[in-house]
């Protein structure tokens, strides 16, 4: 049975000039509001062809390496596979959901900082011998494991606004790295490069000069130790704006030609994930409770009253949660709107309203305080941007439900993957036509996968 996250089977809609993705949405709406208002998906995958085109465009030559946990529907993975892509993976079942798309090892690298022993034997086996690692306990993990094993050495990137505490977490100094490359040595496992991550919220491009800087130091330390380093990975951090990838390509494109200049042998990879996947998804969830609460105890603290006590204040609970798409609400900020699917009156008043998720948990709050008119049980609400960080594994806590998916595709985007001739048969047999007038029956309609 298709529509269900664990079935590998899946279809994408070629939708007609004259069908939009508002109008797939509507008629998913309409479909659901009669079969059982389960959440859903749909996902643009030409954006992910578009969003490839502006990295070769700007970026190029780093070639992307796709990191799997961003988002690991196998519609996301097959256009990157076919778009020539590379992946970086956290986990085995992230590795074995690229192999199933028959990449190549050369095409993969193994990133989880933490690694488990019986993984990195999976790799070694798998021949994934790229791998990461900013520790000598790691070292002599992977040194036991994966004697073949090539190793990107981890570096800690300056913090220098307070939003990048968390960056300090993974990562190791320059004095550390000259140990790590004597235990490498004594161990006999090879270095080959250097890994560093800018997050996606650090304002100060600055901290790229650092970290390739610093990348240099590192490449000059290992030739003391007689080590052939041809791989920098400058991570990820690219926030699917085209204006902050092309201002990062400003500042590290100079540092580039100079300390790793083509010449010199040195690939230079990236990890963009959420720059890929972001806005190719949109999440709809439906309303299914709703009560009146007291205004000060919806509002933040710190925040000054200033309605009329007589105004009603809503707390509403959706199909979807914390413990399911919105699960990176437990350490970041959502970054997303919800929209009112129904169409009110732009005069209609908006009263102060918070939304839930259905687990009854007080971390499952996913909006603390937003202005909605006031909407019913069984309203639909969209949620833009939500294709990083959405989709992998899900919690089945309270008997969540994992949303359907439903891909789609404009003709535009296909002819222009046919075009450059990277379309392979086998995802040319997952596509089909959906014409301008979508008011498909549900067995009639596109397929349902992740």
């Amino acid at each position: 049975m298709k529509g269900f996250l664990e079935d590998a089977n899946y279809s994408i809609g070629l939708l007609d000039e004259g069908a939009t993705l508002a109008d797939v949405i509507d008629n998913c709406i309409y479909e659901h509001t009669h079969s059982g208002k389960r959440a859903f998906y749909v996902g643009d995958l030409g954006k992910l062809v578009k969003k490839n085109t502006q990295w070769q465009n700007v970026m190029a030559p780093i070639k992307p390496f796709y990191p799997v946990r961003c988002n690991s529907t196998p519609g996301v993975l097959e256009i990157l596979g076919t778009l020539g892509v590379g992946f970086a993976c956290s986990s085995k079942s992230e590795m074995v959901l690229v192999q199933d798309l028959g990449i190549s090892p050369e095409n993969m690298i193994y990133t989880n900082p933490c690694k488990q022993a019986s993984q990195i034997k999976y790799a070694a086996k798998a021949g994934i011998n790229i791998m990461t690692c900013d520790n000598d306990i790691e070292l002599k993990k992977i040194a036991r494991n994966h004697p073949n094993a090539k190793l990107l050495l981890h570096i800690a990137t300056e913090d220098i606004t307070a939003d990048e505490e968390m960056n300090m977490k993974f990562g190791t100094t320059l004095k550390n790295c000259r140990h790590l490359m004597e235990c490498a040595k004594e161990l006999g496992v090879q270095i080959v490069g250097v890994k560093f991550h800018v997050s996606g919220s650090c304002k100060e491009l600055q901290t790229y000069i650092h970290a390739i800087s610093d990348a240099r130091c590192v490449f000059d330390m290992a030739e003391e130790f007689g080590f052939k380093m041809n791989m920098l990975d400058i991570g990820g951090g690219f926030t699917g704006s085209e204006l902050q990838l092309e201002e990062v390509n400003h500042v590290i494109r100079p540092l580039l030609d100079v300390y790793f200049p083509k010449e010199s042998g040195v690939n230079v990879i990236a990890e963009p994930g959420c720059y890929y996947v972001s806005s190719a998804f949109t999440l709809a969830v439906n309303i299914i409770a709703k009560k009146t609460v007291e205004y000060d105890k919806l509002l933040p603290s710190g925040v000054e009253q200033t309605r009329n006590d007589d105004e009603p204040v809503f707390t509403y609970y959706i199909n979807d949660g914390v413990y399911g798409s919105f699960a990176n609400k437990l350490s970041e900020k959502l970054n997303t709107i919800p929209e009112v699917h129904k169409k009110y009156k732009e005069d209609e008043p908006l009263f102060a309203s918070s939304l839930w998720g259905p687990s009854c948990d007080e971390l499952d709050q996913i909006v603390e305080n937003c202005l909605l008119p006031e909407l019913s049980v069984g309203d639909w609400l969209i949620f833009d941007n939500m294709g990083s960080g959405t989709l992998g594994e899900q919690s089945t806590f309270n008997d969540y439900q994992r949303p359907l998916i439903y891909y789609m595709m404009s003709f535009s985007d296909w002819d222009e993957m046919q075009d450059a001739g990277i379309a392979s048969d086998t995802l040319m047999k997952n596509f089909f036509f959906v014409p301008s007038c979508i008011q498909l029956s549900p067995e009639d309609r596109f397929s349902t996968a992740a």
